[in-house]
């Protein structure tokens, strides 16, 4: 059998290019990471630091915090100031002060003139039982604001909103004399007006949600609270909720589209978040739907967390989610994000990347923020403990922005790229290594089955070493499955059943990033996530994955001769919005 040699050093000069030997871009902390963020500070617990940014030029991060747990006596709302983007902060400065009622979930908005409202729940009437039992009143009470016209550094007097009694209060345990509610959603301004959504619940504690949002015509101009107008949306009794969806609906928050629409989206415990329009300024909303990428299509999935919206100053859409369909408060971990343009007023999604990860699964991240200046992005996040904040790669951003148009076939790592004719000699000598360890690894293919029988490898490197190496077959669900051994540590992922077919191109990716420790696969520019068929569409190894080139020999499947058009192999793990591109171009 014949043997072809393809070796392209495109990493190390890569290398040479940046000035940095490899070992040293090896070592570079990754920065979707959560450790490498900047801290921002607290009392212990904390929870939804936002950030706004001032009149003059510095960042505003407001934050709910303690020293206890969540929900704890002394819980309160915070401020700190940054005039270098977050590497430094002040001392906490006391929106509301802990020795109070609880304040809680306050959320920021700076108007032209460089005021600062913050708006929060406030346990004014100091309720902490219900039917003589102590509980838990970070979610009762009055919607209060504050304002500040020296960028956050003093706070005014207290001031509450109007709040309209409605049958979810009504129904609720006080029977409306006391309000349920919580909010997530940061103000914005939109054709002159100031909106934000929060929740209310028909019972106690977190049953029976629906969305309510205010609207202010006259925030931006009045400076004379007694002045401000406040409208209560949606109209009449009922607020934002599908009852087919079940009894938690909550978290609502929303975004403007450039025709005037409002678009808000809400977590649910089905797996999936929910998803709705409204066309008259949020007066009337359409029926609520699970939340798809495009109009009627796939179903995007999230757990029991708090799927964040948000638009760019360039009219384009960020979503932050977990991407499974979990159904409780866990697995935050990693976070992900799509990105979302206008078309024909909807908003479509891409396929999603890993945003942000910790290595151990069970920390929990959420409760984001995003802050945008001179061109450059960066997101918040909490574990409830520490809150973090971190700048975002610009170009993953645009990939996410721009799925389909984009067409370029990635070079950086690349190490092997093979043609139908070195196909067909059988084995090619591999003259890299194929180091997990080092930035994860890809392997590209486009195939076409005459049958989907289990058992046939595509590619395999293991040879007469066993366990080390890496191996592509079919499995017995019609899916491709990967598997790699470095010798101390094996992982394996495969593809979604139901996604292959017999006599039918496909172009298959097949990405292990080592940072998270997850091996995804992108089907016909489609990233796996389960389906109907499991929870997870990617998955998490343990352990780390060294030298997986195994004999060194790549034997490409002889069941599949003819059949296997192309194989590329990085040392690198692409981005999800690279493997889309790598699709459309071979379409």
């Amino acid at each position: 059998m014949r043997t072809t040699t393809v070796s392209l050093s495109l990493y190390v000069a890569l290398a040479i290019a940046t000035a940095l030997p490899a070992a040293e871009l090896e070592k570079q902390p990754d920065p979707r990471n959560i450790t490498t963020g900047l801290k921002i500070p607290d009392q212990g617990y904390c929870d939804q630091p936002y950030v706004v940014i001032t009149r003059d030029g510095n960042w505003l991060c407001t934050l709910t915090t303690g020293p206890g747990h969540e929900g704890a006596g002394g819980q309160h709302v915070v401020a700190a100031v940054s005039t270098d983007r977050g590497r430094t902060w002040s001392e906490l400065i006391d929106i509301e002060p802990a020795a109070g009622p609880e304040a809680s979930w306050v959320v920021p908005i700076v108007v032209p003139g460089g005021r600062v409202y913050c708006f929060y729940t406030y346990n004014g009437d100091r309720v902490d039982t219900l039917r003589g039992r102590k509980i838990r009143a970070d979610m009762l009470g009055w919607y209060c604001y504050r304002y500040s016209d020296d960028n956050g550094r003093t706070w005014s007097e207290r001031h509450r909103l109007p709040m309209r009694v409605t049958a979810c209060d009504r129904g609720n345990d006080w029977r409306g004399e006391v309000i349920i509610f919580w909010g997530i959603c940061k103000p914005f301004v939109w054709e002159g007006d100031v909106f934000f959504s929060f929740t209310k619940l028909g019972r106690y504690m977190l049953d029976q949600g629906e969305g309510w949002l205010y609207r202010s015509d006259n925030l931006l101009t009045e400076r004379d609270p007694a002045k401000l107008n406040w409208e209560l949306l949606p109209e009449g009794e009922h607020g934002i909720r599908n009852n087919e969806f079940g009894s938690v609906q909550e978290e609502h928050n929303m975004v403007p589209l450039s025709d005037g629409s409002l678009y808000c989206v809400y977590r649910t415990t089905t797996g999936y978040p929910c998803h709705t329009y409204s066309r008259d300024g949020g007066r009337t909303w359409d029926k609520p739907e699970q939340m798809t990428y495009t109009p009627g299509g796939r179903r995007i999935k999230t757990p029991r967390a708090c799927p964040k919206v948000w638009r760019c100053a360039s009219g384009r859409y960020l979503f932050w989610f977990h991407n499974h369909s979990g159904r409780s408060y866990q697995d935050r971990n990693p976070a992900w994000i799509a990105g979302g343009v206008e078309r024909d007023g909807k908003i479509h999604w891409s396929q999603p990347e890993i945003l942000l990860y910790d290595e151990n699964p069970d920390t929990r991240m959420s409760y984001p923020d995003l802050v945008e200046q001179d061109g450059r992005y960066w997101v918040t996040e909490t574990q409830k403990s520490i809150a973090r904040i971190h700048e975002l790669d610009r170009t993953m951003l645009e990939g996410l922005w721009g799925p389909g148009e984009d067409r370029e076939i990635a070079l950086e790592g690349l190490v092997l790229d093979l043609d139908p004719e070195q196909l067909r000699a059988g084995e090619v000598k591999l003259r890299e290594k194929l180091d997990v360890s080092a930035g994860g690894l890809t392997v590209e293919l486009r195939v076409r089955f005459d049958d989907l029988k289990p058992g046939q490898f595509l590619l395999d490197t293991r040879g007469e070493r066993g366990g080390t190496g890496l191996a592509l077959t079919t499995t017995d669900k019609g899916t491709i499955r990967l598997d790699l051994g470095d010798g101390k540590t094996t992982a394996a992922w495969d593809c979604d059943p139901g996604l292959l077919r017999a006599d039918t191109p496909h172009h298959v990716v097949a990405i292990v990033d080592n940072g998270p420790k997850i091996i995804t696969f992108v089907v016909d520019g489609r990233l796996c996530d389960g389906g109907e068929h499991r929870q997870y569409g990617w998955g998490r190894y343990q352990g780390d994955l060294g030298d997986v080139t195994g004999s060194s020999v790549l034997r490409i499947g002889p069941v599949l001769h003819g059949k296997l058009d192309s194989v590329r192999v990085y040392n690198r793990y692409l981005r999800t919005s690279e493997a889309v591109a790598h699709y459309h171009a071979t379409k």
